[in-house]
C-alpha cells in the first residue's frame, strides 16, 4: 500500500508539471499579426492646366518730364500745388517777362528799320535802271543800287529772325504742363534765378497707364524655351500674355495689363531679360516706385499631374511622394514638384498615369510594407489657379505652403497607420495578461 500511495503522488506530480509545462507553452505563442493598415489615397491623372509664372515687378511712370526753363530769368510766381495732379496746358511757373518784353519790342523795331531800308533802296533801284540806258550813270551806279537792294532784304530777313527769338523768350516765360499726371515738389521758389535748360524746377509723371517693369532669369527663359520644343507648354504670341497684379498685402489689382515690350537681350548686370506691362490706372491706385507680383496668364502647361500639398514630403535629395504599388505595398517615387496650383502641388517628373499616392498616414510606413489603400477624392480636381510662383520663375523652390484644404487630421472612423500599429499593440498585451493568469503554475 505505502508503495502504491508513492507512485500515486510521483503521478500526481508529473501530471501537474505536464499541465505547468503546457501553460508555459501557451503563454509564450506569439500574438496573432495586425492587419494591414489602411491609408488615403487619390489616384493621379495627366492634364492640362494654366501655366501662370510669377515675377516680382516695379511699377514706373509710362511717362516722366522734367520741366526746366528755356529762357533765364527771376521766379515770379508758381501756380500749381505740389504733389497735385496737373492737366495738359497748365500754367505752372512765370518768369519775369519785362527784360524779355522790352527785347520783343526790340526785335520789332528792328524789322520796322529793315522794311524801311528795303523800300528805299528798291526805289533807288527803279531809279537808276532807265538811266543806265542813257548813259546819264555809270554801270557802277547800277551795281551799287542792285547791292543795296540785296543787302536791304537780308538785313529784313535777320531782323525777323530775332523778333521770332524774342517771341520765343516771351512766351517762355510762362512755363506750362506738357502732359497730364502727378506733379512733384518745386525745386525753386519765387524770387531765385534759373538758369536756361540747367536748373530742374519739378518733374510730372504721367501714371495712366502705369508701366510694370519685370525681369526674367536666363534660367526661366532657357526652361520655357524647352518645354514649348517639347510641347509642354502652349504659349501665345509674348504680346498677348495678360498681367495680374498681386499688392505686398496680398490684394488683387481690380484690372489686367498688356505685355507690350521685351528688350531685345538680356542684362549683363542681372543676367535677365526685362518686359514690360502696361496697366490702365484711372483712380490713381498704382503709384510709382510700387514693388508688385505680376502673374502672366494665357500659357498652358501640358501634361502634369497634381497631387494635395500633404501628400508631397521632403527627403535629404528633394521632395518624394508614398505611392501604392503592385501588390499593395509601398514605394517611395522621388518627384520634381514645380509649384503649386491652389491647394495642389503640380508635380512635372516622378509619377505615372493612373499612380495611387498616399496623402495620410505617411509617418509609419516604409518602402515594401503591406497596406489597404482607401480611395479619396481624385487629384484631378483642383482649386482655381493660385498666386504662387513657380520654382522657374525666380530661380527658387518655393517653400511648403500650409494645406487650404480640409485638416489633415485622420478621421476617427478610419484608422491611420499609427492608430492600427496601437491597437495591435494593445490587442497583443491584453492577450499574454490573460495567458499569463490561466496558465501560469
Amino acid at each position: 500500500m505505502t508503495y502504491a500511495r508513492i507512485a500515486v503522488v510521483i503521478l500526481g506530480f508529473l501530471i501537474v508539471g505536464t499541465l505547468g509545462l503546457l501553460g508555459c507553452k501557451r503563454e509564450t505563442a506569439p500574438p496573432p499579426a495586425p492587419p494591414a493598415p489602411k491609408v488615403e489615397v487619390v489616384t493621379v491623372s495627366a492634364q492640362s492646366i494654366p501655366d501662370e509664372p510669377e515675377f516680382i515687378g516695379q511699377t514706373e511712370a509710362s511717362r516722366i518730364v522734367e520741366i526746366r526753363s528755356q529762357v533765364t530769368g527771376i521766379i515770379k510766381e508758381r501756380y500749381y500745388e505740389e504733389g497735385r495732379d496737373v492737366k495738359k496746358g497748365d500754367p505752372l511757373y512765370q518768369i519775369d517777362p519785362i527784360p524779355f518784353r522790352a527785347a520783343m519790342l526790340s526785335a520789332q523795331a528792328k524789322v520796322s528799320q529793315a522794311e524801311a531800308r528795303l523800300v528805299q533802296a528798291k526805289q533807288n533801284l527803279r531809279r537808276v535802271k532807265p538811266l543806265i540806258a542813257e548813259q546819264a550813270v555809270s554801270q557802277k551806279d547800277l551795281d551799287d543800287a542792285i547791292a543795296e537792294e540785296l543787302s536791304a532784304k537780308g538785313a529784313l530777313e535777320g531782323a525777323k529772325g530775332e523778333l521770332v527769338k524774342a517771341k520765343f523768350d516771351m512766351d517762355n516765360t510762362r512755363i506750362t504742363a506738357p502732359i497730364e499726371g502727378l506733379i512733384e515738389r518745386t525745386r525753386y521758389y519765387e524770387g531765385r534765378l534759373v538758369n536756361t535748360q540747367t536748373d530742374l524746377l519739378t518733374i510730372i509723371h504721367q501714371v495712366d497707364p502705369m508701366y510694370v517693369i519685370v525681369n526674367a532669369p536666363e534660367s526661366f527663359l532657357l526652361k520655357r524655351r524647352r518645354d514649348i520644343a517639347s510641347n509642354r507648354v502652349q504659349e501665345p504670341d509674348i504680346y498677348k500674355l495678360r498681367g495680374v497684379i498681386t499688392f505686398s498685402d496680398g490684394t488683387l489689382y481690380p484690372q489686367e495689363g498688356i505685355q507690350d515690350f521685351t528688350a531685345v537681350g538680356l542684362q549683363s548686370e542681372t543676367g535677365s531679360r526685362e518686359a514690360r506691362v502696361t496697366f490702365p490706372n484711372p483712380n490713381r491706385v498704382l503709384l510709382p516706385g510700387q514693388f508688385v507680383k505680376v502673374r502672366f496668364k494665357g500659357s498652358t502647361k501640358n501634361d502634369v499631374m497634381l497631387v494635395p500639398q500633404r501628400a508631397v514630403q521632403q527627403g535629404p535629395t528633394g521632395s518624394l511622394v508614398y505611392v501604392v504599388g503592385e501588390g499593395d505595398k509601398i514605394e517611395v517615387r522621388d518627384v520634381k514638384a514645380a509649384g503649386w496650383q491652389g491647394n495642389q502641388w503640380l508635380v512635372e517628373e516622378g509619377l505615372r498615369q493612373g499612380d495611387r499616392v498616399v496623402v495620410d498616414g505617411m509617418q509609419r510606413l516604409a518602402p515594401g510594407a503591406q497596406v489597404q489603400p482607401v480611395a479619396v477624392a481624385s487629384a484631378g480636381t483642383s482649386a482655381a489657379p493660385s498666386s504662387v510662383p513657380s520654382p522657374a520663375a525666380d530661380g527658387t523652390k518655393p517653400a511648403m505652403k500650409p494645406e487650404a484644404g480640409p485638416s489633415s487630421k485622420p478621421d476617427a472612423a478610419t484608422p491611420t497607420v499609427k492608430d492600427e500599429g496601437a491597437m495591435a499593440a494593445t490587442k497583443g498585451d491584453t492577450a499574454m495578461r490573460s495567458s499569463k493568469k490561466e496558465g501560469a503554475p
